[in-house]
Order: C-alpha cells, then sequence, then structure tokens
C-alpha cells in the first residue's frame, strides 16, 4: 500500500465536506450524464485527500448512483441499445489497460488533466452545440466511430478513474451527433460498466480508501436521481447549453484551486 495512503489513513479527516461532495457530484453527474468521479478528484484533493486516493476512491461509489440516474431515462424510453453495448464491448479492454497505466502517472498529474479536459470539452459543446440529428450512413461506419469513440473514452477512463462519462456525452454529441438527452443516458450506462474494471484495478494496486467511498456513495446516490429528473425536464437546446457552460465554469474554477 502507498505509504502516503497509510499515513493520511490516520489523520483526522472531514467527513462532512466529503459527504456534501458527494451530494454535489451526484447531482451534477445525474445532470450531465455521467458518474461524477471526475469532478469529485479535484475536489477531495482540495480539502487534502491524497491525490491518488482522491482519483480512484470515488469511482465505486458513482456506479449506484449513476445506475439510478439511468433508470429514470430508461422509463421513458431514451436510449440507444447499439451504442451502449459497443461502447462497453470495446470500452472495457481499454479501460483496464487505462487504470493499469496509473501505476507509472502521478497522481497530481492525473488531477490537472482532469481540469483541463473538463474545461476544454465545456468550450467546445458551449461554442458549437450540435443540432442532435443522428449520424446515418452506412452501419460499418457508425460502429467504427463508436469503437473509436468507446476506444478513446475507455482507456481514459481508466487513466483518470472517472469512468468515461465527462468524454462520452460530448463525443456521443460530436461523432454519432446522437440528441442531447440520448448521449445523456448512454452515457449513464455505459459510465456504469466502465467503472467496474477501473474499480477493480485501482483497488488491487491499493488506491482506493472504502471509508471515503462510502461515505461519499451514501451522499451521492439520492442526488443523482435528482439530478437525472431535472435534465429530463429540461428543453433539449438548454441542456446542452447548461451542459457546456456548467463543465467550462467546473473545470476553469478546480484548475485555479
Amino acid at each position: 500500500m502507498d505509504v502516503t495512503f497509510a499515513v493520511w489513513s490516520h489523520q483526522e479527516v472531514h467527513w462532512v465536506a466529503i459527504a456534501l461532495i458527494g451530494a454535489g457530484v451526484g447531482y451534477l453527474g445525474g445532470l450531465f450524464g455521467k458518474g461524477g468521479s471526475a469532478i469529485a478528484t479535484p475536489l477531495l484533493a482540495a480539502i487534502g485527500v491524497p491525490p491518488i486516493v482522491a482519483v480512484a476512491s470515488p469511482l465505486p461509489a458513482t456506479i449506484p448512483g449513476t445506475l439510478v440516474a439511468y433508470n429514470r431515462y430508461r422509463r421513458f424510453g431514451i436510449t440507444d441499445g447499439r451504442v451502449v453495448r459497443w461502447s462497453i464491448a470495446v470500452g472495457v479492454p481499454a479501460t483496464i489497460l487505462g487504470a493499469y497505466a496509473t501505476r507509472w502517472i502521478d497522481g497530481e498529474a492525473l488531477i490537472r488533466v482532469t481540469d483541463v479536459l473538463i474545461a476544454l470539452i465545456g468550450l467546445k459543446v458551449l461554442l458549437k452545440p450540435d443540432d442532435g440529428e443522428v449520424v446515418r450512413g452506412e452501419l460499418s461506419h457508425r460502429v467504427v466511430r463508436m469503437a473509436l469513440v468507446a476506444v478513446a473514452v475507455g482507456f481514459l477512463a481508466g487513466l483518470l478513474a472517472n469512468s468515461g462519462g465527462f468524454l462520452l456525452v460530448p463525443l456521443y454529441l460530436a461523432a454519432l451527433k446522437l440528441p442531447i438527452k440520448t448521449a445523456l443516458s448512454c452515457s449513464l450506462a455505459v459510465a456504469a460498466v466502465l467503472a467496474i474494471p477501473g474499480t477493480l484495478v485501482h483497488a488491487a494496486l491499493g488506491h482506493i480508501d472504502w471509508t471515503v467511498t462510502l461515505v461519499f456513495g451514501l451522499a451521492s446516490v439520492p442526488l443523482s436521481s435528482l439530478g437525472a429528473k431535472t435534465a429530463l425536464r429540461m428543453q433539449s437546446a438548454t441542456l446542452e447549453r447548461v451542459y457546456g457552460a456548467g463543465l467550462l465554469l467546473l473545470g476553469a474554477t478546480l484548475f485555479i484551486i
């Protein structure tokens, strides 16, 4: 086990702050169609959680909340089974590879990469919103697009321990031209599955503090459902603008912290 992890685990822990972060991240994850650990990582690090622990510990906690949020979309018939299946089939092996690669990459660097990616993705979506017209063309071309998206997201999801949701939505919008709510729904389903292999690898490497995971998860699950409910009630154009602006603001703020 990492020495930093062992020392920190015996120090005073701000459990209320961790619970509040979990609640906020759960709501934003449900609203923006992602597990939310990408947001949780820099916030936990800001309150003193060691970087690699902040990277890995929220990941398993996002799984139940993400599934609860996805279930709201599913009950409204908003999903794309083909996109979900291909993303999972190709993304899971890539996630395992990415998670294993964290053995050679510093936790601080992962946090900074997370902050920058959040801001850039938000800026792209805000400045160039997609019209939601699903890519048709030949089936083989769409399959290739889905596979490429899944490989890229899977590897980075494992590397950054965030289940890939924050990358899935904009790539679904840009590469597959999915409507915003369909992109959010598919992202939630895929993010929940991609979080599993990443969790297993990080657990084996000793990066997860399960007490942090428990406190974070208990606070985030109810708010994830509320976030998804909010998104479903919004007009698609408004939701996409909120999505882009939210990620841009969040990424820029976390980078400054």
